[in-house]
């Protein structure tokens, strides 16, 4: 090769001496605009070569002076399109071919080790500006999109990632866009779901007395006019349906409650975004501060808990019972139509049935929720799969992931260790996430759900499929939770492969421990509603100490006996009876139950045991603590009661101490002295939250002196569905860092059970080693 270049560049002694370079790179690079931007800087420095996409991976040929090839390869790092994110794989000397210009070759089907599926995208800027300038010819057109912006993971079907590889292929493009799409020097150049009003998809709008209108301006002014009656419209998005209203009208967010049913649950709320002042509207309803903006402005345009103006008015029964509202930006350019000539914030909260996937197809919308909506605005562009909107909540000054979805997801993560063999972890029975890994990489899927009816196991069979499929990967072993009567772990043991369970708060705590970075043991609060422990009970107040492979229980609760075991999720005044009859305490509040149930009868199975497992639960602690003190007894849905007690706490600064015992090297905490102050009349409520928070809090922190004393470990991490409780980590976390623990709370992976697959990948790769 060396003599080749030599002899080449002697024929050209007058001209600069030529060299020539092979660069791979893999990462986000595909579907953001990675191509024409290598294009025009090529041209810029007068190099010559090729670029290609691979299965995964860009290649790229390129020749020209050492200096110019250097600062090719500097500016790929440092100028590349926002939303691309290159690594590479190899930059090394080639041979020179007799090439005169630059240009973007067709894809190549090979490579398929370094494959990384693009996200879908938020409407960008000038996409927006397009969308709302009457001389455009994508003047109002709800399907605008470039190379910066628009659907990706929920339209791919196979890949590389071209057109023909996603479900917009059975729209052909007219002339106009065709000519963007292959122009590389246009911003639409090989953007693969590029369409207009004359080749692309069109909305049509259905209610109850029309036929169908298939017309875009029609069908948006028919669902204008639905919401300005105060009705309720389903609307196709990019990863499903969303049902929406108007949020500043109580009664039809009423209505919307009652016909769903969703009587309590928090909704979403969906704000105009003017594309010169985005938080123009949302300012005057929620507070925001600088770093809320930033991080709603980002491309997954995700949901974020944030407190309400008291000036605003935002309906009262969009989140009943709590101070946060959860709040998010237009993302399509549907939604800004909608939204523009509204003029007001929406209720956006996901088309389904409850606890399962987010619908995506016309016919299921209407079929399933036409009790619900009023009127349906489809489109015809296919959504391949679904991916409901991620949701996140400022904890320690910072944003934590509540559930990662559309536009985050797949969520790919480089693991500290090589598999042996690909895996499939499937995860827990609540709040379902799948994980794929393979080598050195994780691929984390969208959120799918609560895995208890037949459509939620359709997603999660479909997504296991694609995730397989897309990467080009096969697991030859699946991870399930340890618990067998999950739907996930029957599912596993169901399959011809080798099957290996993980302890659930093992995986809590793995998940934990990879955000840590860290090669030192360290401690992991796991608190949580209920998951199969070690000793056969109901773990979910246990603090493990170590590193994934080897966890020790190190500290956890008294435990206590659920009457009615998996009904006391939904019915706290069970585990208040049960805290109750623990103590030798009457549990005389008839009204907390259901009129027709015998409690003395229920107390009598109690005591003999009969359908009432042991549990070390924080969760069932949080539910027992909020029905006593009468603002939850029985829940709609998941964690309601915890979530009330918690916005009802106040600043006062008291707590109770709560005796540790050590036993066999477990520090259990008592919680009887807190529930007996619970029951006392003399603090009001807002006296009594804070004071279970507190003290819960520094029960904690006796708990993690005690582990530092024993073992000198000094690092503290959290996971469990609790900690997203704000008030208490807050709380914890200032309390831990006054007394010098180093603290960790996870950023990429959301603390409840949508982090154990991930959880159960890394237990499982430390463990193979």
């Amino acid at each position: 090769m060396q003599l080749a270049n030599q002899a080449l560049n002697k024929k050209n002694a007058t001209s600069p001496i030529i060299f020539a370079r092979k660069i791979t790179l893999s990462g986000q690079v595909q579907g953001v605009g990675f191509r024409p931007f290598i294009y025009r800087l090529a041209n810029d420095l007068n190099l010559n070569g090729w670029v290609k996409n691979c299965m995964g991976t860009v290649d790229i040929h390129i020749q020209g002076t050492k200096d110019n090839l250097q600062k090719f390869s500097d500016d790929i790092f440092s100028k590349h399109p926002p939303l691309a994110n290159p690594q590479l794989v190899k930059n090394k000397l080639t041979n020179i071919e007799v090439i005169n210009d630059f240009s973007i070759l067709h894809s190549q089907n090979d490579g398929a080790a370094f494959i990384s599926v693009p996200t879908d995208l938020f409407l960008c800027d000038d996409c927006l500006k397009e969308l709302n300038n009457p001389i455009d010819r994508r003047f109002e057109y709800p399907f605008i999109n470039c190379t910066q912006c628009g659907p990706r993971y929920t339209i791919i079907q196979n890949l590389p990632y071209d057109r023909i590889n996603t479900t917009m292929s059975e729209f052909k493009l007219c002339s106009s866009c065709s000519a963007e799409y292959n122009n590389p020097t246009n911003r639409r150049f090989h953007a693969e779901p590029i369409a207009c009003p004359e080749c692309g998809p069109f909305l049509s709008y259905k209610d109850k007395g029309l036929e169908y209108i298939n017309d875009n301006s029609k069908s948006l002014e028919q669902a204008i006019s639905t919401l300005q009656q105060n009705n309720i419209l389903a609307i196709k998005g990019i990863g499903g349906y969303h049902l929406m209203c108007d949020a500043t009208n109580s009664d039809t967010v009423l209505k919307l409650r009652n016909k769903k049913p969703r009587p309590d649950k928090p909704l979403a709320v969906m704000f105009p975004a003017p594309v010169d002042n985005p938080f123009e509207i949302a300012d005057k309803h929620v507070v925001l501060d600088e770093q809320d903006k930033l991080f709603l402005l980002q491309a997954s345009r995700p949901i974020l808990l944030v407190n309400k103006k008291p000036s605003s008015n935002l309906s009262t029964q969009i989140a009943p019972a709590l101070n946060e509202v959860g709040i998010m930006l237009p993302y399509s350019p549907l939604h800004h139509l909608l939204l523009n000539k509204f003029k007001r914030p929406l209720v956006a909260t996901s088309a389904n049935i409850s606890g399962e996937p987010v619908f995506i197809s016309n016919d299921d919308i209407e079929n399933k929720l036409a009790h619900v909506a009023d009127g349906f605005l489809h489109h015809n562009r296919t959504i391949e799969r679904p991916a409901d909107d991620p949701v996140y909540r400022t904890i320690a000054n910072k944003p934590r992931p509540i559930r990662i979805g559309r536009g985050n997801t797949p969520l790919e993560i480089t693991l500290p260790f090589e598999l042996k063999h690909p895996v499939l972890a499937v995860g827990a029975q609540m709040k379902n996430v799948i994980t794929l890994a393979w080598k050195n990489r994780a691929v984390i899927s969208p959120y799918i759900g609560e895995m208890n009816s037949p459509r939620s196991l359709q997603v999660f069979e479909k997504t296991i499929s694609d995730l397989q499929s897309l990467y080009a990967v096969k697991a030859k072993h699946l991870i399930c939770d340890a618990h067998s009567a999950y739907t996930t772990s029957r599912w596993a043991n169901k399959q011809s492969l080798p099957v290996h369970k993980i302890f659930h708060h093992r995986a809590h705590a793995s998940a934990a421990y990879y955000e840590c970075a860290t090669s030192k043991n360290i401690m992991v609060f796991t608190w949580d509603g209920t998951g199969y422990g070690e000793d056969g009970t109901l773990w979910g107040g246990e603090a493990l100490h170590g590193k994934p492979g080897n966890w020790n229980r190190a500290a956890s609760i008294r435990p206590f006996y659920l009457p009615g075991s998996d009904k006391a999720g939904r019915q706290p005044w069970r585990s208040a009876a049960a805290l109750c009859w623990e103590i030798g305490v009457e549990f005389n509040c008839p009204s907390f139950t259901d009129s027709s149930l015998d409690l003395p009868l229920l107390k009598q199975a109690w005591e003999k045991r009969v359908n009432t497992p042991q549990t070390s639960s924080v969760g069932r602690l949080f539910d027992g603590a909020a029905a006593l003190c009468k603002v939850n007894s029985v829940s709609s849905y998941e964690g309601q009661g915890p979530m009330e007690f918690e916005a009802l706490a106040d600043k006062l600064n008291k707590h109770i101490e709560l005796p540790l015992n050590n036993i066999n090297d477990c520090y259990i905490a008592d919680w009887e002295p807190l529930i007996r102050e619970l029951l006392k009349t003399e603090l009001n409520i807002h006296q009594r939250s804070s004071l279970f928070h507190n003290s819960l809090a520094f029960t904690l922190l006796q708990q993690a002196r005690a582990i530092r004393n024993d073992h000198g470990t000094n690092i503290v991490s959290f996971s469990g569905g609790v900690f997203q409780n704000k008030v208490l980590t807050e709380t914890a976390i200032a309390l831990l860092e006054d007394d010098g623990f180093d603290i960790h709370l996870a950023q990429k992976i959301p603390l409840n059970d949508s982090g154990i697959s991930f959880g159960q990948v890394v237990e499982y790769g430390y463990s193979q080693s």
